[in-house]
């Protein structure tokens, strides 16, 4: 198959964090939007715009974060606007996305120019924020200015001077971007404006004497019906919204302005329609409801995550201290080694979730794929439904790269859901390893990569396939070809994100009917496993009698096992089911505190206030953080607390020693 274009020439830099992650997106969203974007909150503070907003109101680049929206309109019309952003948003539910206001807007030399405002709401933890989206009808208006006085000089003119006049609204029409349709009450077209041929396809002589209807949703045969009985009642509609199809099939998202045409003694003869391309807009307004859903589905997820990684925590602990208390121990260790198997699995799972939600720690590892694509095919099976074969074909002795384990299993979850809807009557998902070695004549013909050695792993199905069109898109953010409700256009956007992460390239090849296959390049990390297998022997975990640790856990048997586990070690543990109940210990203990063991998510005082409190008496505590997950520590941003040492659940009891072995030293 003929390659469909390198999916690898893209300007976003890799995605290193959360916070890298969100901005980046949020960011690629507003630029994409051509008009001027600025998110607000209630109270007016200006948090967010896009680049436009900057060029269309000449201000330089962040010059207006922290301003007040309220400067960017003229002083005379600040209330009324400062009025309607507040009721939009303290009221969002009972307005229509996407409300409108025309008001002036103010440039940074004080010159003024017309704008319409359109409001959005955007719901967040912190509350309700207004997006508004603010375009230059400067033109517009000036166009309808200049019909208005050419229709009120009509009446006061010759022949010879209606004819030009006719002839300058001719021009006036013309040079709009907006489609400008009149028509008759029958709804027959009578005029046509070079904006109406470019948004919709149809030239003059296609169009004029065909009916209106012809632009309409084939969904809604009623509206245009309706329209013109509206018109007749002599009523004038503006900012309608609706659905118009082009002469090619494509729907488009309108917002149109109608206003009756009457003749010399005022009757209506007629109507005309200023029609405007809101299709983009739509699309970004969709696009910020469906992140919105993603990051509801990402806390849901991590939030279940890191309490089943709690009682993952108390059955591994549970298998450590069973270890040294049953007497027939030939008998017992199968089944301990079963039950460790099973809390495998299970911590799998949940670090694929918290992948998924970008909410758990990037930790790289050395993987042999042809091992570990065998056990994540196990994974995704029920995804895949019975009537996909899964095939793991190795065709390397081993296939190791660098990376961390859950986001391959993203990758290959990912991809492994993208190939299963490409197949809705069953086929072949494959996924293939090989090890090679680029050199300069491959790589120069693909860019950015290059010579040296890789590891390929191709994941092929063998669905519908994709054009050229298609597939050059496929990795762009929120790009889905997916029927409305169906996907997110996530997927491979994050398949993207992590292989240029870690380094790699990605490559898509696809022809219809003759499937799909990604070819994922990776590092070879061949020769750090080496440098592995000759680092020093582990050292023997030490004891460590009279050492003082406080362990703060408000879950009671964690509490207690994790005491059972640092006892057996020599540990003196002072123990306590919460912060405050923390802070009293170190104020009244009369010996001194070697080390501050805590959980993050805690009732009450959560764990990295607990060691910001703990740490400003007594500064030479060590401290350990215990979590599920360890988003609450990203999402605290705080540098010092980022730099704490993390026990991630569920742990062993030889990651428990070791942990605190590095941090005691």
């Amino acid at each position: 198959m003929r390659p469909a274009g390198p999916a690898v020439h893209k300007s976003q830099s890799p995605l290193s964090d959360q916070k890298t992650e969100e901005t980046l997106l949020s960011t690629q969203l507003l630029e994409t939007i051509p008009d001027a974007i600025v998110a607000v909150r209630s109270d007016g503070t200006i948090l967010q715009v896009n680049s436009q907003t900057e060029q269309l109101f000449g201000y330089a680049t962040g010059q207006l974060i922290g301003k007040k929206i309220e400067e960017l309109v003229p002083e005379r019309f600040r209330g009324a606007h400062d009025a309607h952003r507040a009721a939009f948003a303290q009221a969002p539910k009972t307005r229509r996305m996407g409300a409108r206001l025309d008001l002036k807007g103010r440039r940074s030399d004080g010159s003024e120019f017309d704008v319409e405002i359109s409001l959005s709401p955007v719901h967040t933890q912190s509350g309700i924020l207004v997006l508004s989206a603010i375009r230059d009808v400067s033109d517009r208006k000036r166009i309808e200015a200049e019909l208005r006085r050419a229709h009120e000089e009509l009446e006061k003119r010759t022949a010879k001077e209606i004819g030009e006049y006719r002839a300058r609204l001719a021009g006036i029409i013309d040079s709009s971007e907006d489609a400008i349709i009149g028509k008759d009450l029958d709804g027959t077209i009578t005029s046509w404006n070079r904006g109406a041929q470019r948004m919709y396809g149809y030239t003059p002589e296609e169009i004029l004497g065909k009916n209106i209807s012809l632009l309409a949703a084939k969904e809604r045969p009623d509206e245009i019906p309706d329209i013109l009985a509206r018109i007749r009642n002599g009523e004038h509609i503006t900012h309608y919204e609706s659905i118009r199809v082009t002469k090619d099939g494509r729907p488009l998202d309108v917002s149109i302005s109608i206003s009756p045409i009457r003749d010399a003694s005022g009757t209506i003869v007629g109507a005309s329609a200023i029609a405007r391309d809101v299709t983009e807009q739509k699309r970004a307004e969709e696009h910020l409801r469906q992140a919105q859903k993603m990051e509801a589905v990402g806390r849901l997820a991590g939030g279940l995550a890191h309490d089943f990684n709690n009682i993952l925590g108390i059955v591994t602990a549970c298998t450590e201290l069973l270890g040294g208390v049953i007497e027939n121990k030939e008998q017992s260790t199968p089944y301990i080694a079963n039950i460790r198997k099973a809390v495998d699995r299970g911590t799998s799972l949940t670090r694929q979730l918290l992948s998924f939600t970008r909410k758990t720690a990037i930790n790289p590892q050395l993987i042999d794929l042809n091992t570990h694509l065998k056990d994540v095919s196990k994974l995704i099976r029920p995804l895949m439904g019975d009537d996909v074969e899964i095939i793991v074909q190795p065709r390397s002795a081993s296939a190791i790269v660098e990376m961390d384990p859950g986001q391959l299993d993203q990758i290959i979850l990912n991809l492994g859901v993208n190939s299963r809807d490409a197949m809705p009557r069953g086929g072949k998902f494959i996924l293939e390893t090989s090890a090679v070695d680029l050199d300069d004549a491959f790589t120069e013909k693909h860019e950015p990569m290059k010579p040296g050695p890789y590891i390929v792993l191709a994941a092929s199905d063998t669905g519908g396939g994709m054009d050229k069109a298609t597939a050059g898109r496929i990795f762009e953010p929120f790009f889905t070809t997916k029927e409305v409700g169906k996907g997110t256009g996530l997927g491979l956007f994050t398949v993207y994100g992590i292989v240029q992460h870690c380094g790699g390239h990605v490559w898509v090849y696809s022809e219809p009917g003759r499937g799909t296959t990604f070819k994922i390049y990776l590092p070879s990390a061949e020769a750090k496993l080496g440098e592995q297998s000759k680092a020093a022997p582990k050292l023997p975990v030490r004891r460590r009698d009279g050492t003082t640790i406080l362990l703060v856990e408000d879950d009671e048997i964690m509490l207690s096992l994790t005491r059972q586990l640092l006892v057996e070690n020599g540990f003196v543990v002072l123990q306590a089911k919460n912060g405050d109940a923390a802070l009293e210990i170190v104020r009244s203990h009369p010996g001194p505190i070697h080390v501050l063991l805590t959980d993050v998510v805690m009732r009450g005082m959560s764990g990295p206030d607990l060691v910001a409190a703990v740490t400003q008496s007594h500064p030479a505590i060590k401290t350990v953080f215990m979590s599920g997950y360890t988003g609450e520590l990203i999402a605290k941003g705080q540098p010092s607390i980022l730099s704490v040492p993390l026990l991630e659940k569920p742990f062993t009891r030889a990651a428990l020693y070791k942990i605190l072995d590095t941090t005691l030293g």
